[in-house]
């Protein structure tokens, strides 16, 4: 995926600061001959609202006339698989951040517009405008993503490994269904995704011992 001309360096989204960073001033007129640059910014959006907010601004996009400017929306994902109770796995996507969109667009009156009134989003990453008497909050001054964390966040969304989700967590109650525990029952005491592996606690000779697991091995009892 390409990416636009932009310059962050953490891995997570920025909160808005009362601090704007020299190449977030925000100025909607660019200098007389120098066409204007596409950027991208981060929009934070309501909960699990990702793909309608994407699919809404885009058709926003056209009827506003601002699809010249408008030019992509992006959720990053990279794939999971989901673990389910009976232990049967099925493929998905994990959002890299859940409850933020990016766009890569002409920052302008039109689009800034278009964004932000577009059903369930709620504003512009960036930095508060805090007004001159200092009683009331400012608006959000929309702060473009540097190149570093726009390489980041897509890097990360490229990566082929799977994550693991599992619909388990400690205090669950599982029967192991496989391996030299076969029909054992325990307590989840410790779930490690990453390993794809989970402690349990197993009456074993009448004594509690803790075990390690893989999740292929369990079922969660309900």
């Amino acid at each position: 995926m390409p990416v636009s001309d932009v310059d962050l360096t953490t891995d997570v989204i920025p909160e808005a600061t009362d601090a704007v960073a020299p190449e977030a001033v925000l100025d909607l007129s660019p200098a007389e001959g120098r066409a204007p640059v596409a950027r991208w910014y981060a929009v934070q959006v309501a909960s699990s609202c990702e793909k309608k907010v994407k699919a809404t601004l885009e058709q926003r996009a056209v009827t506003l006339g601002v699809d010249n400017r408008i030019l992509e929306i992006e959720i990053p994902q990279t794939p999971a698989v989901k673990l389910k109770k009976d232990g049967s796995r099925t493929s998905t996507e994990e959002k890299v951040f859940p409850g933020y969109v990016l766009v890569r667009m002409v920052l302008d009156e039109d689009t800034m517009m278009a964004v932000r009134s577009t059903p369930n989003v709620i504003n512009f990453v960036g930095a508060e405008d805090r007004r001159a008497t200092g009683k009331a909050r400012g608006h959000i001054k929309p702060r473009p993503l540097s190149r570093q964390e726009v390489d980041r966040i897509f890097k990360r969304a490229a990566e082929k490994k799977p994550v693991v989700k599992v619909d388990l967590t400690e205090g669950d109650q599982i029967l192991v269904t496989a391996g030299p525990f076969k029909d054992f029952q325990g307590e989840v005491i410790e779930v490690s995704a990453e390993r794809n592996k989970l402690k349990a606690l197993l009456s074993i000779f009448g004594r509690e011992t803790p075990v390690e697991l893989e999740f292929a091995q369990i079922s969660k009892q309900s």
